[in-house]
């Protein structure tokens, strides 16, 4: 999971495996692979940044039990 922030300041969990669709408008919208849309104040670069850093971390965890 990838923590972001809503435009309100809160915080949430997101599992970066639904996503379809990251949208840079006024805010960032994110568009998931079953419909559902979400509104963040990061932007996209650092969106894929925190996907980029979640997925070599979890192939970390695989390769180091195996």
């Amino acid at each position: 999971m990838i923590q972001l922030t809503r435009i309100d300041g809160t915080v949430f969990f997101l599992n970066p495996d639904l996503i379809e669709v990251l949208e840079a408008t006024h805010d960032t919208h994110i568009t998931l692979i079953n419909g559902h849309r979400y509104v963040c104040a990061e932007v996209p670069e650092v969106i894929a940044e925190r996907i980029a850093d979640y997925r070599r971390s979890t192939m970390g965890a695989i390769r180091r039990s195996a």
